[in-house]
């Protein structure tokens, strides 16, 4: 049988070393604080997708690749993130002791000054109890709705006929999770906002004799895809965001020592099975700790934020066509700055040559830069066109918001295709010049998103090649209308060819080897999955194919497997920053070629998305990413490598310690 691991329990394992960068000594406090935040917003959205797809699918028993059906998926995935969920809660322990020794203390109510004390009265009655809301349930106030990701204080209390009567009470998103006590100067002392509420229920909940109280928090389903082929998406997409912010429970998380009572109801009303329900010994909704990790004080207790540099390939006051017709030029985020990128768009807005833009967009961040250069663009007269990708999961009211933001300043916007998400990212910009029109093309493995290029690396490329210009018409002219879909000279693109393209790569490496000649694979990308290239890369590896595949999350291939995949390693790098760039690379007889896009390895990608792979053709580029890989290869302080057994091993640290992305941040800033 052909080895695979289980999707759902390979990208545990990636929270698993994202969680373990919160135990590496030489990770500051607020950092791990940083981390275990994100690990906890990480399997919230885990729950509320492939938890809630499992759920709905548990009855089919069709094995996945790895021989699980989902019924028996589910159960794994359950009893994993139960222990991880333990494992969140013990190192959420010792980093509150490690700050509480920094002076960053989360005291209890008997640990409170006086002061604190006045200062948390006045604070509850005048911020506090004008918002909340306590929801009594009876038969004349059935059980409240109750929204996605919402912390609430269950409430037990007992009539003046010794009957249990319940009382619910959602602690308000509007105001601050933790609230900031006076302290001595030199410490820093917070007090979650629902034990504030907590000590007040006497005061709330008055009628009754109060039994018991606990928290609680639910998740709900987010499983939910528009209809591609209705007749208006965007009223389609409103209509989907509206429903998935009704989902089903999914996931329901009670504190430590909640009562059995109140549970049992709290099950009852939200029709959620003891599988589902998890009770937590530590405080509930840990991505809440982001704000924390993030504040201003105590800056010797996190990394130095870095600021990404200006590109060499970019000279100051040099015009960016003139510096692309010289040559192509490439850019590494985070550690070179999306500025340019910016300043790409701005000055194509502003420069009387430039007769078009066309651009996607997945995802933008909330005050977008480069929509506001699209805007200044078309109201300059020019030709705007942009795809607004409505589909992007989590980003659609945002996208929403853009896509309405864009049409009213005066671009054509375009809301995806019928049946596919169009993921690649591209921009085309048309030019008058003296000997013609001339394309500037700008093409990324990342969105085009100004904050999120300060935390995950990308990599993208400039370039005005006539036959890539050429190509990215054609795209655009297939994305905005009814052509068929066009032969590309040299972009690759999926649904239509790129999953056809990396297998026959592979074979022409597999052939290279079987006849003696230099032969090679070196994959850089998110997540691996997909049965037929991992099928591919298998006999590559029988075949004497050396590959190595830096694959950051999921990875459902087993390297290391004696006469399957001995010559195959996979490692995965993490670190302060998220990887998020895709690099291919094939040895190709000696003639060594190299693309970069925007796809991973999967079959959401390779078959049911709008993806963009293109080659690295100037030398000098080309040099500078096989620098970047073999980097990456040879860090042993981030990365982790997968061994046959399926487990990941932190790379054993010999000689000088090498961290990739610390040495590219140093590098950029020399």
């Amino acid at each position: 049988m052909t080895p695979y691991i289980n999707r759902e329990l390979s990208w545990l394992k990636f929270n698993e070393r994202v969680l373990a960068e919160t135990s590496k000594p030489e990770t500051l406090p607020l950092d791990r604080l940083k981390f275990l935040a994100i690990t906890a917003s990480n399997l919230d959205e885990f729950c509320m997708v492939r938890v809630a797809y499992l759920y709905d699918s548990k009855h089919d028993e069709t094995p996945d690749d790895a021989g699980f059906t989902a019924g028996q998926q589910l159960e794994k995935v359950l009893e994993a993130m139960r222990c991880f969920q333990r494992e969140q809660c013990a190192s959420l322990r010792v980093i509150l002791e490690d700050l509480r020794r920094e002076g960053i203390l989360f005291p209890s109510f008997g640990e409170l000054t006086g002061a604190q004390r006045e200062y948390l009265k006045n604070f509850f009655e005048d911020e506090v109890l004008p918002v909340i809301t306590p929801l009594a349930i009876d038969p004349a106030r059935p059980f409240p709705f109750l929204a996605n990701l919402s912390l609430n204080i269950g409430v037990r209390m007992r009539d003046a006929e010794r009957k249990n009567v319940y009382a619910v009470i959602q602690v308000p998103s509007i105001l601050p999770r933790f609230i900031r006590l006076p302290s001595a100067e030199g410490a820093c002392c917070f007090l979650p906002l629902e034990e504030l509420i907590a000590y007040h229920l006497p005061q709330i909940c008055n009628l009754y004799e109060i039994r018991a109280y606990g928290f609680f928090r639910i998740t709900r389903s987010a499983d939910f895809d528009a209809d591609d082929y209705a007749d208006n998406l965007l009223e389609e997409m409103k209509r989907t965001i509206k429903r998935r912010k009704r989902g089903r429970p999914i996931r329901l998380e009670l504190s430590m020592g909640f009562d059995d009572k109140m549970r049992g109801f709290l099950r009852d009303m939200l029709h959620i099975s003891s599988r589902f329900v998890f009770q937590l010994d530590g405080i509930l909704g840990l991505n809440a700790f982001m704000r924390i990790a993030a504040q201003k004080d105590f800056p010797h207790l996190r990394l130095k934020q870095h600021n990404p540099s200006h590109s060499p390939d970019f000279l100051e006051n040099v015009d960016i066509f003139t510096l692309i017709r010289e040559r192509d030029r490439m850019l590494h985020h985070p550690y070179e700055s999306f500025d340019h990128v910016v300043d790409f768009i701005r000055t194509a807005a502003s420069d009387p040559d430039v007769l078009a833009i066309k651009q996607t967009l997945y995802r933008v961040s909330g005050r977008s830069l480069v929509v506001a250069a699209l805007e200044q663009a078309a109201e300059a007269g020019k030709q705007v066109t942009v795809l607004v990708e409505l589909k992007a999961r989590f980003d659609e009211e945002n996208n929403i918001q853009w896509a309405q933001r864009l049409e009213r300043a005066g671009c054509h916007v375009i809301y995806g295709l019928t049946g596919l998400k169009t993921h690649c990212k591209v921009t085309l910009v048309v030019r008058r010049e003296e000997d013609g029109i001339r394309r500037y093309l700008h093409m990324s493995t990342g969105n085009y998103n100004d904050v999120t290029a300060r935390l995950y690396t990308d990599i993208s490329m400039f370039t005005c090649r006539p036959a890539f210009g050429a190509d990215a018409s054609a795209l655009f002219n297939h994305l905005t209308g009814f052509s068929v879909p066009p032969q590309y000279h040299k972009l690759v693109l999926a649904p239509e060819h790129l999953k056809r393209f990396f297998l026959q790569r592979i074979d022409t490496e597999i052939q290279n080897a079987r006849n003696g000649l230099p032969s090679g694979i070196s994959i850089k990308i998110n997540s691996l999955l997909d049965s037929d290239v991992i099928r591919k890369l298998y006999e590559a590896s029988q075949a004497g194919v050396k590959t190595e595949l830096l694959v950051r999350g999921i990875c459902g291939l087993l390297p290391g497997v004696a006469g399957v995949s001995e010559n195959i390693r996979v490692r995965s790098i993490v670190g302060r920053l998220l990887e998020h760039s895709r690099i291919f690379m094939f040895t190709n007889a000696g003639d060594t070629l190299i693309y970069l896009g925007s796809a991973d390895l999967m079959p959401r990608n390779l078959v049911r998305r709008v993806e963009l792979v293109f080659p690295v053709e100037d030398p000098a580029l080309r040099s500078r990413l096989r620098e970047i890989l073999e980097l990456m290869w040879r860090d042993n302080v981030c990365a982790w490598e997968l061994g046959s057994d399926c487990n990941y091993r932190r790379v054993e640290k010999t000689g000088e310690f090498v961290n990739s992305q610390e040495f590219l941040l140093e590098g950029m800033h020399e």
